[in-house]
This record gives C-alpha cells, sequence and structure tokens, in this order.
C-alpha cells in the first residue's frame, strides 16, 4: 500500500471530508429555513370555580371511610 502522504491523495480525502461536511450544513440550513413553527394559543381557565353543592356531603362520606373498626394498641411491642 502506497503512503498517501506522498502520493498525493491526501488531497482527495481532504476535498471528501470538506464535501461532506458542506452538505450537512446546507442540510441544517434547509432544515431550519423550511421549518414551519405552529403559534399555539394560551388557554386560560375561569378563575372563580363553581360551587359544587354535594362537597360537604361527599367529605363526611370521605371521612366515614377513613374510621376503622378497629382501636390500634397505644404502644407497640
Amino acid at each position: 500500500m502506497d503512503n498517501p502522504f506522498e502520493t498525493g491523495h491526501i488531497k482527495n480525502y481532504i476535498l471528501l471530508y470538506a464535501s461532506v461536511v458542506v452538505i450537512m450544513v446546507l442540510f441544517f440550513i434547509a432544515a431550519t429555513l423550511f421549518r414551519d413553527v405552529d403559534v399555539v394559543e394560551k388557554k386560560s381557565f375561569k378563575v372563580q370555580a363553581t360551587q359544587n353543592p354535594h362537597a360537604k356531603e361527599m367529605k363526611k362520606n370521605v371521612d366515614k371511610a377513613h374510621e376503622s373498626r378497629f382501636k390500634l394498641m397505644d404502644k407497640g411491642y
């Protein structure tokens, strides 16, 4: 195998590398120029929440559900 530095083939390797870099840069520029960015509208919600008439009843039911039939011991052994 011949030494590429002595035979002058190094110029071809450099040109190949430079052409690959130029193609990558061109694809990057094309991708950024032709990308369509959609504007998203900001969603807002009502500031005042509506009152739930059944909220008090639901809270009582939840409290009853957490009560246990068993009494835990004051200290563990």
